[in-house]
């Protein structure tokens, strides 16, 4: 009887394994590096208008860098050419024009051919429909890719935390970031933490601070940096004795209203410089109220890397940017 009992069992957990196979087939891992985007078309059509306007909508230069760099590092195959090595690219947009297609518009994917892999595929019955398409949806399928970088971002930054740095960034806002190894705490007050990587020759930083709400109009351009610079000359040193961090007047900075998973912010891009010195870079930062209302959150991501590009390093400290979520108890 047990001997019938083990040979049942033995099934059951056979019969399940096999289900859950089924169910949940594992991928590959994705291939490519960060910010690349493959663009699957016929070359004609790489080299007509639709191929010039994916260029200039997703190689864009990125705003706010020193020299000039594409949003996204593109290359394309044509589709007779889009074998298996290709399927397993990070980021995909596939061009479909064909007159039998059942339906035409912009579909989004996630993981088709491998893990974590964004997939675009832009269906059309001739080259004027996918030209229209794309230029309709060109900056929602940029930020798809783009919050697919940082979501890989993010994911590696939680595998990989530095957990003791959610302590002092819960003190100040109530909420936390995750941040991966290589970070560490350089400052903490009551209303301010300075957190970074630095290295040799970069320095990528995350800056999160809070002050009273002073007004109604607290998220106006000039505010923020009114506050910001205030922030900057009392926590922020240069190099030099008597120097300090403030905004650059060179370039005025720019604002725009964000939501992300339900949380209202105000964005940020500008340059910042060393009042004193001559280093400067870019600089990205969230404003929000608080639970209460009664304070301005700020968190600012600001990259010092002199001797290299800049998009990927400021890309990879603006996601973590992302990963901040209120505490459950503050909910």
């Amino acid at each position: 009887m047990k001997r019938v009992l083990w040979v049942l069992l033995a099934c059951l957990l056979v019969f399940t394994g096999c289900k859950n196979k089924t169910k949940r087939p594992l991928l590959p891992n994705v291939s490519g590096k960060a910010g690349e985007v493959l663009v699957v078309i016929e070359r004609a059509q790489w080299e007509a208008e639709l191929g010039v306007s994916i260029r200039e909508s997703l190689a864009m230069d990125t705003p706010y860098l020193a020299q000039r760099e594409p949003l996204f590092s593109l290359s394309n195959v044509t589709p007779g050419n889009f074998g298996n090595m290709f399927k397993m690219h990070r980021n995909l947009l596939l061009v479909n024009i064909n007159p039998q297609n059942a339906t035409n518009g912009v579909v989004y994917k996630n993981n088709v051919w491998a893990q974590p892999q964004a997939v675009v595929q832009i269906n059309a019955a001739d080259d004027a429909q996918a030209l229209s398409l794309f230029k309709e949806a060109s900056v929602n399928v940029a930020e798809f890719f783009e919050q697919s970088e940082r979501d890989r971002i993010i994911a590696n930054a939680k595998l990989y935390e530095e957990r003791a740095l959610q302590a002092p960034v819960e003190k100040v806002t109530g909420g936390i970031l995750h941040f991966p190894s290589g970070y560490r705490c350089r400052k903490y007050t009551d209303d301010f933490v300075w957190i970074a990587d630095e290295k040799q020759y970069t320095n990528q930083t995350v800056l999160v601070y809070k002050y009273p709400v002073s007004g109604p109009d607290v998220f106006t351009l000039a505010k923020i940096i009114e506050a910001r610079n205030a922030i900057m000359k009392e926590n922020v040193p240069g190099p030099v004795e008597g120097s300090y961090m403030t905004t650059t007047t060179a370039q005025e900075p720019t604002t725009r209203s964000l939501r992300y998973h339900g949380r209202d912010f105000m964005e940020t891009r500008g340059f910042w410089e060393v009042q004193g010195d001559f280093m400067g870079g870019p600089f990205v930062s969230h404003s929000f109220y608080s639970p209460d209302g009664k304070d301005v959150i700020v968190l600012e991501a600001f990259v010092f890397a002199p001797r290299y590009d800049k998009r990927q390093y400021l890309r990879q400290v603006e996601s973590l940017l992302y990963s901040f979520e209120w505490k459950k108890d503050e909910k």
